[in-house]
């Protein structure tokens, strides 16, 4: 049940490499009328990124999702919260006839790990199953009513989904390795390379210098700098309240 959180965990960080990629983030707290929704949807690339669930997954949260899938006559979810449509129905209207499909990604992490950037960042290793199914538009209701219940269809599918993996340790069907490929790597080393040159050659000239002030000053600029990107990190992690979104009590309180 914490994939999700690990989802957001990632999203977040990598928020700001998102944005240098030309891609956009869409915020939808405030009404939005669907004509303006519909000119900004051509302007941008025709590829959308779509968290229906809308926030984090808590246990405070999915007990209000539950009751509210109760009150609509929806059957309940156990990884998951209830999807909210008006979004994806939104989303599919303006882009009909310029995208053919959507793609469903549901994500799980081997042995129930639950990833976090201060581990990776600390070397440890996460292997996650990507389950990705692919539903051409057509197939797909144009009615909004309609729309919305395929959505919540959808929704039970990848719940069942998730609780074949928490069962089996493995989503059904055939399991696809892609092969490893070295141009990762040698990216990474580039680039490494060429933004760090200046900070190894300062450290060559640190250590080569004698001075035991200067590089007791490097060492401790090191471990400030240590110190504070932990710290930020630790700021960015899912904690085990989440945000208010979703949660009129929270938002009260506030």
């Amino acid at each position: 049940m914490l994939n999700q959180s690990a989802v957001m965990i990632f999203t977040g960080i990598c928020g700001a490499l998102v944005v240098l990629a030309l891609a956009y983030y869409v915020y939808c707290g405030l009404p939005c009328q669907p004509k303006g929704f519909h000119r900004a949807m051509l302007s941008l690339p025709q590829a959308f990124l779509l968290y229906c669930e809308g926030t984090r997954f808590t246990e405070k949260k999915h007990e209000i999702s539950m009751q509210v899938a109760e009150s609509k006559g929806l059957p309940k979810l156990k990884y998951h919260l209830l999807p909210r449509t008006k979004g994806f129905t939104t989303t599919l209207q303006c882009l009909k006839g310029t995208v053919t499909a959507v793609l469903d990604v549901t994500l799980n992490f081997k042995d129930k790990q639950t990833p976090t950037l201060l581990g990776i960042v600390n070397g440890k290793k996460y292997k996650a199953d990507l389950k990705i199914r692919r539903f051409p538009v057509e197939e797909i209701p144009e009615d909004e009513k309609e729309c919305a219940n395929w959505l919540h269809k959808l929704y039970q599918e990848k719940d069942a989904l998730q609780e074949h993996y928490h069962r089996e340790g493995s989503f059904p069907g055939p399991t696809i390795i892609p092969p490893r490929r070295p141009w990762t790597l040698l990216n990474f080393l580039f680039w490494a390379t060429l933004l760090l040159s200046p900070l190894i050659k300062f450290a060559c000239g640190v250590a080569v210098s004698g001075s035991p002030l200067l590089i007791l000053g490097f060492l401790l600029f090191l471990i400030v700098a240590s110190v504070a990107i932990r710290r930020l990190i630790g700021v960015t992690e899912v904690n085990k309240t989440g945000s208010s979104y979703g949660n009129p009590e929270a938002k009260k309180q506030n």
